[in-house]
């Protein structure tokens, strides 16, 4: 082999048939698990310069990777470990503690708000990529995404397998996610579903005068934005959504302390189809905890109105 160049380990040629745990793993997810420390752009320039082929042929970054298929690896440089891009020990820590709940299949973490879940877009850690650090010798993937701004419940897979299974249920619409979410406005709907394109539940738990309420919305899909979208259709966008939501009520919110959008995923569920029902929660965080107090109290409520 090679001496490494510059502190940096280079390999030539590779050929890697996918067995039976890697089979049906989108190539760009095997190809970022293989290189590591390599960043995404790189990996996705080599697939499309077709530098990466599949069986000989050249290969899309979503082609789904079948049994016996053969994989070229190209010859890159790999920065060794312990190199530049080397996790930060505090980030390390606070993910580690974010485990709430380990079992062979999967791992679920109580997301920090203000992390990414994956790096890229100048982010250079995002959570999975913490994780495959703390966890070496699991194959990790994302079972699903939140935005970096959401905190809560993130599901991330320790074995394809239970990836392909968690996906499927995804796509059948089996696997419920519950959020809360503070919105703009008296919520007078009561409980209600709201179809356009995408189904999302909404069912108020507290009210805030006619000012705020305090929502729970069930999803059974994973789009981007989705909860984000139906609240502004409904006319009751989240609180602190620079996108979707209203300037002065985000305004007055943040005047609370609010620093953020409110939105947080309480709870997962689902059942495995080999039998078994799973379910996860993680409670409210301390931020938006202190923002419920907060209109709770008269003092809270006046500040929300401009009486103080």
């Amino acid at each position: 082999m090679p001496q490494p160049e510059d502190g940096a380990n280079r390999q030539g040629v590779r050929h890697i048939e996918i067995d039976a745990e890697q089979a049906g793993r989108r190539l760009d997810q095997f190809l970022l698990k293989l290189f590591g420390t390599l960043p995404r752009s790189r990996v996705y320039r080599l697939v499309r310069k077709g530098e990466v082929r599949v069986n000989g042929h050249r290969a899309d970054p979503a082609q789904r990777l079948a049994l016996h298929d053969k994989v070229r690896i190209p010859p890159v440089r790999l920065e060794p470990e312990g190199g530049p891009r080397r996790v930060p020990r505090p980030l390390l820590e606070r993910l580690r503690t974010a485990i709430i709940i380990e079992e062979a299949r999967l791992l679920v973490i109580d997301k920090p708000s203000g992390i990414a879940v994956h790096g890229g877009s100048g982010v250079s850690f995002g959570v999975i990529e913490v994780l495959r650090a703390l966890r070496p010798e699991d194959s990790l993937e994302l079972v699903h995404r939140l935005d970096r701004d959401t905190s809560g419940c993130l599901l991330v897979a320790r074995k394809a397998s239970a990836l392909r299974t968690l996906h499927a249920l995804l796509r059948e619409g089996q696997f419920e996610k519950r959020y809360l979410a503070l919105v703009k406005g008296h919520w007078r709907h009561g409980r209600t579903r709201i179809d356009v394109p995408l189904r999302t539940d909404l069912r108020p738990l507290e009210f805030f005068g006619k000012r705020a309420t305090l929502m729970e919305v069930s999803l059974h899909t994973g789009r981007t934005h989705q909860i984000r979208v139906h609240a502004a259709h409904s006319g009751h966008p989240l609180a602190g959504d620079e996108k979707y939501g209203d300037a002065d009520f985000n305004r007055e919110v943040a005047a609370l302390g609010l620093k953020r959008m409110f939105l947080h995923a309480h709870s997962v569920g689902f059942e495995w189809p080999q039998g078994g029902a799973f379910s996860a929660s993680a409670p409210l965080p301390a931020d938006l905890a202190a923002i419920v107090d907060l209109l709770t109290s008269e003092r809270g409520r006046a500040r929300l109105h401009g009486k103080a």
